[in-house]
């Protein structure tokens, strides 16, 4: 998280297989109700289907880190699936929640494994 970054990670909670088409609509709380963009160089070449009990992940960019951005407290924010397959309020991580600087936030698609974020951002 200190370096600008979070990890949102899915799980197949159901009893069968589903699909987690593109990525995570991301929606930070307190002040911007813009989707956060996708990083269209993310974006896998198939859509990923998990199995019953199988987790994807999704890297989200919160800020580039520096003391001189501006910066916004987020304690809470929304994520919905691509295709209307719900959407959950996530709380933010640590006592303070996240810093945010809503022009610099980004998201990947969702995949299978968790991949280096400085390749995508």
């Amino acid at each position: 998280m200190e370096d600008g970054h979070i990890v949102l990670t899915a799980k197949n909670t159901s009893g069968h297989s589903c699909r987690l088409n593109g990525f995570p609509e991301i929606q930070f709380l307190e002040s911007h109700k813009e989707n956060v963009p996708a990083v269209a160089k993310s974006k896998p070449a198939a859509p990923v289907v998990l199995t019953s009990g199988a987790p994807a992940y999704a890297l989200v960019k919160l800020s580039d880190g520096g003391v001189d951005e501006d910066n916004e407290p987020v304690t809470a924010f929304s994520v919905t699936l691509t295709g209307g397959g719900g959407m959950a309020t996530v709380k933010a991580p640590g006592s303070e929640g996240i810093a945010v600087d809503p022009a610099k936030s980004a998201t990947d698609y969702w995949t299978y494994e968790l991949r280096n974020g400085a390749d995508d951002f």
